[in-house]
């Protein structure tokens, strides 16, 4: 049934109406007349009508409920917490804390503190402060009391050294924390799924400081965000073969990336059992010193070499004239790397050269553009040329100018673009391990999902800006950063099962667009939701979470 207006000699009268099949046709009958629709409406019977109407059914009353100054509605976001705390359980994290809470009295729950600060690391990021606020417009169940000072105990003590009769493990480098206790323990419940450790990736990052940056993390050195001016720290990630984040390092500023592995793979087979190792590095982890001590220690590296600046590979291992086997390599879109690598052994040290054509192509391209650029500004003048790092390295001084003329004092050097052609697709790989040259290559290119990592960690996950003045609160903040890492690639996993993707930046903007709320008139309370984006509700499937109802009545509500 429904309401029909029907027009009558200039009036216009309200009837309500029925479709009724008579004779196999649809006809509409008239069940009844109410009365003018002018007068109805200016005697207000008709807003009393459906008024008194609308109470027999619920959807009816939400809508009139809206419109009531009286009723209340409050709203929350509440797809990042239901999501991400939903794997914060599954990984073990939440049970870990517990274990590690049991004897510590604090009086707010320092788990909640913890990952509440982990969502808000993956969902906005920024420092604690803006943590405090963040909070208010997020409903995550056990964090309604908390404040900011609760984040930054729960920080500090992330971050706080063990007793002295726990730091057997420790680097000379850093302390052992409660950090340490929570990345061991996490390892141990998900030590079904390794058979152990035989291949490792590490990578480093430096993060700067807006203050002094603790007692001791706080320091200068070379700064990869290119802020020399800054104290900063030295973050250090391992992941194993399957991209699972093992643990985090952190050291000062001041570290040398050289100096850290040898002593952090120590540590790992300490701490994790490691029986074999196949350490996989990038070329800024290499000396001479790091080397020896891996094949002291009996452990296996694939590592990468400094084509440009090590003798050996510069004039012995490129210059090696014997063939290159061609390979495809299947990468993860589908498409194919096409590569060429040769096995080259100098001296009892093995050597894997590897030209990839597609990189090669495009960097020769790249150095065409910059030397048409230098020529055209050659003619122009080239006292500003030599501030040109670009340019630089393919400039020579002019020996021969002739006195009383303007002087030319720079040209292309032509032996400088030769050489550097050399170069052009070319990676070079150092490695004692019992494998293939194209394992080894599959191993290295293995390691650019740590960088992956570093991306995610420095972008999405911006651990900046980090306002803690003490080193343990500094290594709590940084070390959430690391469990939203977690957080990340378990999900990421869930899609792969699933057969899934989604875009991290869509994901994140659909769950803080999925927000629930409470309609309360009258003793009566209505629950309802937005609508799931795209990305989110994927991301839900996956994981096997079930969203409530759109619209939950009181009846369905106390079901």
């Amino acid at each position: 049934m429904f309401f029909r207006i029907k027009p009558s000699g200039g009036r216009r009268y309200l009837q309500i109406v029925e479709n009724k099949r008579v004779d196999g046709k649809v006809r509409q009958v008239v069940r009844l007349t109410i009365g003018r629709i002018d007068e109805l409406e200016a005697s207000g019977q008709l807003a009393r009508l459906l008024a008194s109407g609308a109470r027999h059914c619920e959807q009816m009353m939400l809508l009139s409920a809206m419109e009531n100054e009286a009723t209340t509605l409050s709203m929350r976001r509440f797809g990042a917490p239901l999501l991400f705390g939903r794997l914060w359980q599954e990984s073990g994290i939440a049970a870990v804390f517990e274990e590690l809470l049991a004897g510590r009295q604090f009086e707010f729950p320092v788990e909640r503190a913890v990952f509440a600060t982990v969502l808000h690391r993956i969902m906005v990021s920024g420092s604690d402060r803006a943590c405090d606020k963040w909070l208010e417009d997020y409903d995550i169940p056990g964090t309604e009391e908390l404040g900011l000072h609760h984040l930054y105990r729960a920080m500090a003590w992330l971050g706080e050294e063990l007793p002295e009769a726990e730091q057997a493990d420790a680097t000379p480098f850093a302390p052992r924390t409660v950090k340490d206790l929570v990345e061991e323990r996490l390892f141990a419940r998900r030590h079904d799924l390794f058979t152990d450790l035989s291949v490792v990736f590490m990578d480093t990052t430096s993060l700067y400081f807006e203050g002094a940056g603790g007692e001791t993390l706080g320091a200068r050195g070379h700064s990869k965000d290119y802020r020399p001016q800054l104290a900063q720290m030295i973050l250090g990630v391992v992941i194993d073969q399957d991209g699972r984040p093992i643990c985090t390092e952190m050291w000062p500023g001041n570290t040398a990336d050289v100096s850290v592995l040898v002593p952090v793979i120590d540590r790992l087979r300490s701490r994790f059992g490691i029986t074999r190792v196949c350490v996989v590095a990038d070329r800024g982890m290499i000396s001479a010193a790091t080397i020896a001590a891996l094949e002291e220690r009996g452990l296996e590296y694939v590592l990468g070499a400094r084509e440009r600046t090590d003798r050996i590979v510069r004039e012995v291992v490129l210059a090696d004239e014997r063939p290159y086997i061609p390979l495809c390599l299947e990468r993860a879109g589908g498409d194919e790397t096409q590569l060429f690598i040769k096995e080259v052994k100098v001296a009892g040290k093995r050597y894997i050269v590897c030209r990839n054509e597609a990189v090669a192509i495009e960097e020769a391209e790249t150095r065409r553009q910059v030397i048409a650029a230098l020529d055209r500004q050659l003619t122009r003048g080239d006292k500003a040329l030599i501030g040109n790092s670009a340019y630089r390295r393919f400039l020579r001084p002019v020996s021969d100018a002739k006195p009383g003329r303007k002087r030319k004092l720079f040209e292309i050097d032509a032996g400088k673009l030769a050489e550097e052609a050399r170069f052009d697709g070319v990676f070079v790989l150092r490695s004692n391990a019992r494998i293939s040259p194209l394992q080894a290559v599959l191993r290295y290119r293995d390691l650019q999902n740590v960088e992956r990592l570093f991306r995610v960690a420095k972008a999405t996950m911006r651990t900046r800006p980090i306002y803690h003045s003490s080193d343990a609160a500094i290594r709590g903040h940084v070390f959430c950063s690391f469990l939203a890492l977690i957080l990340h690639q378990a999900l990421d996993e869930k899609l792969r099962r699933a057969g899934k993707r989604v875009e991290w930046d869509d994901l994140l903007r659909d769950l803080d667009r999925l927000q629930h709320g409470e309609i309360s008139q009258n003793g009566k309370r209505w629950q309802l939701r937005t609508e799931a984006g795209v990305a989110a509700a994927t991301a839900f499937k996956a994981a096997r979470i079930a969203l409530p109802p759109r619209l939950q009545t009181p009846q369905q509500a106390v079901a």
